[in-house]
C-alpha cells in the first residue's frame, strides 16, 4: 500500500458531522445495545453484561456480545478498554480475549466460531499480543447460506503457525474470503497463547492500563490504530456497514469510552 493512500485513510479521522456516544464514563446504562449470550439467548441470568462505576463491565462468564441496536455505515469507532482480574472456563491460563466487531451481519448468533456464539463480521481483534489483528468470522444468514465477507489487503512473505500473513503496507495483495485473518504489522512472531502475554513492539497499554482503539470504516476500507500506531489497513471490504459488538470470549473487559463518529 502506497503512502499516499495510508495518509489518505489517515485523514479519515478528521472532519466528522456527527456523533453517536454508545458509552462514555458518565454511562448509567447499556440502552444503546442489546445483549446476547449463546446459552441464553437475550436473557443475562448471569449478570455479564453491566456497569460498574461507571464503566460497561464484560465479566467473561460464557460465549456472546453486546450489540448496537442500529447499523453503522462511513464512521470513526473510539474504543477504550481495560483489562479485569478474571478468565473463565477455555481461557483460564491463557491470554486474555475479547473483540470489536465491524460491519455485523445476519440473525444473532450465525457465527460458526463458538457454535452461534457470535455474528458474521469483520472483528479487530482484541487479545493480548494480537490488538489489532483483522479476522473474518464467519457466519449463515437467515437462508442458511453463508453470508460474504471479503477484505484486501498488504502482506509480507512471512507466515505465523496457522499459515496467516503479517500486515506490511508495501507487500504483495493478499485477499481473504469468508474466514481468516490478517496479523498486525509488528505482532510477536514468537507470540503464545498464554496469560499476560505481551510482544516487545505491542503498543497497546500493559497491565490494567488503558487502551485506545480506533476503527476508521469509511466506504470499502478499514483503518486500525492502537493507541495511536497504525497498525493494519485493508480495502475491497465486504459488507460496508453492520452493527458493532463488544465480545465476551472468556476474560473480563472494562470498557469507559465507545463512541461513534460519522465520516461526512
Amino acid at each position: 500500500m502506497s503512502t499516499a493512500l495510508i495518509a489518505a485513510l489517515a485523514s479519515l479521522a478528521g472532519g466528522c458531522r456527527s456523533t453517536v456516544v454508545l458509552f462514555d464514563g458518565d454511562g448509567k446504562d447499556l440502552d444503546h445495545f442489546s445483549t446476547f449470550l449463546v446459552d441464553t439467548r437475550h436473557e443475562d441470568p448471569r449478570g455479564v453484561f453491566s456497569v460498574v462505576d461507571g464503566e460497561l463491565r464484560i465479566s467473561g462468564e460464557g460465549l456472546g456480545y453486546l450489540a448496537t441496536r442500529r447499523s453503522f455505515r462511513d464512521y470513526r469507532l473510539v474504543v477504550e478498554y481495560r483489562w479485569g482480574d478474571r478468565n473463565h472456563g477455555e481461557r483460564a491460563g491463557k491470554a486474555r480475549d475479547s473483540g470489536i466487531f465491524l460491519h455485523a451481519r445476519g440473525p444473532h448468533g450465525n457465527s460458526f466460531d463458538g457454535g452461534g456464539a457470535f455474528m458474521a463480521a469483520i472483528e479487530c481483534q482484541v487479545m493480548e499480543g494480537c490488538v489489532g489483528d483483522l479476522m473474518l468470522i464467519r457466519g449463515r444468514g437467515e437462508d442458511g447460506e453463508w453470508l460474504p465477507l471479503r477484505l484486501t489487503t498488504d502482506v509480507g512473505e512471512e507466515r505465523d503457525a496457522a499459515g496467516w500473513p503479517y500486515w506490511r503496507p508495501d507487500g504483495e495483495p493478499f485477499t481473504l474470503e469468508r474466514w481468516g485473518r490478517i496479523n498486525w504489522r509488528a505482532k510477536d512472531r514468537a507470540w503464545q497463547d498464554r496469560l499476560g502475554f505481551r510482544g516487545a513492539r505491542d503498543p497497546d497499554s500493559p497491565a490494567r492500563e488503558w487502551t485506545r482503539i480506533e476503527c476508521v470504516c469509511r466506504g470499502d476500507r478499514i483503518l486500525i490504530r492502537v493507541n495511536g500506531e497504525l497498525v493494519v489497513t485493508a480495502r475491497d471490504v465486504h459488507p460496508t456497514s453492520g452493527k458493532i459488538l463488544l465480545q465476551c470470549e472468556g476474560s473480563e473487559i472494562f470498557f469507559r469510552r465507545v463512541v461513534v463518529e460519522r465520516l461526512p
